[in-house]
């Protein structure tokens, strides 16, 4: 049994249909029917059972299916890794990230491109976790930052630090005259909040929900710049993480203090646990655990 046998049987399983799997194939019918039945004699046991219009797996069809395509998603996972090795070597780094993490990353960066100052780095947007899953597991990601916590054993999942969330008011908001406010400050206010499917939409509703409080959303966002952006035309108020409001954004924006200790998040760093890194970029990982956890 080799691989291409493998690969003719998945596309006649997936198709029914020897037809359809040999124009797939671009191979000639009889040559694909012809493989099965030496693949079936090989093993030493039918692996399709045919009629005058349908095809149907056996059990040891089922078995060689399920196991089939485990191998080749492993091959290619090999070649990737291989790849990784001797044709890209340690020059390459593909890191998704979110929006709260822009002033410290580039700080971990700025010394690790002194030691490897060939790596070229690519950052990508990667929010939601399935879709954190779904990255690193077809390999198109090395690494994650996400605040979206990972409770799967294929990753490895490193706390590096927690993070309050806090009020973000327009200038001159009535509510920006005091020292720090309530849930129930916010919840008549027009709030800006992320859409379905991000961790911090899902903390801030069932915070408010535990208080027993609505919040009047008006607005739903994908990005936090743009929730920023309405809060400055004083369009509603949002609750931010407060890593993201440094720097110049914080001049033009009130932000604020809840009294509420549950309006906290943690920063994860997340990476497939079988998958192998190249020393560099194992290397980064640790330079940007270090940073946090001196």
């Amino acid at each position: 049994m080799d691989l291409k046998q493998l690969q003719y049987f998945i596309a006649v399983v997936e198709h029914m249909n020897y037809s359809k799997a040999a124009e797939k194939l671009h191979i000639s019918q009889p040559s694909l029917s012809n493989a099965i039945k030496k693949l079936e004699q090989e093993i030493g046991s039918q692996l399709l059972e045919r009629n005058t219009r349908n095809l149907h797996l056996t059990e040891a069809g089922q078995l060689l299916y399920e196991r089939a395509k485990m191998i080749l998603k492993n091959m290619e996972i090999l070649k990737i890794e291989m790849d990784e090795v001797i044709v890209h070597g340690t020059s390459e780094i593909t890191i998704g990230v979110m929006e709260s993490i822009k002033h410290w990353l580039p700080k971990v960066i700025t010394v690790y491109k002194q030691i490897y100052p060939q790596m070229k780095i690519h950052l990508v947007d990667i929010l939601g976790s399935k879709r954190v899953k779904k990255s690193l597991r077809s390999y198109k990601t090395h690494l994650i930052i996400t605040n979206q916590l990972i409770d799967d054993e294929e990753f490895e999942v490193r706390c590096l630090y927690e993070e309050r969330l806090v009020a973000v008011l327009p200038l001159h908001h009535p509510l920006a005259a005091k020292d720090k406010l309530t849930i129930a400050d916010l919840c008549n206010e027009p709030f800006i909040i992320s859409t379905e499917g991000f961790q911090t939409r899902q903390d801030i509703l069932k915070t408010f929900e535990n208080a027993g409080k609505d919040l009047n959303i008006q607005f739903e966002i994908e990005r936090f710049e743009t929730a920023v952006s309405l809060v400055r035309e004083s369009l509603g108020i949002t609750i931010l993480p407060e890593n993201y409001l440094q720097g110049p954004t914080a001049k033009t924006i009130v932000q604020k203090e809840i009294d509420c200790p549950t309006f906290r998040r943690n920063v994860y760093l997340v990476y497939l646990k079988n998958r192998h890194l190249p020393f560099a970029i194992s290397q980064l990982i640790d330079d940007i655990d270090h940073f946090f956890n001196k």
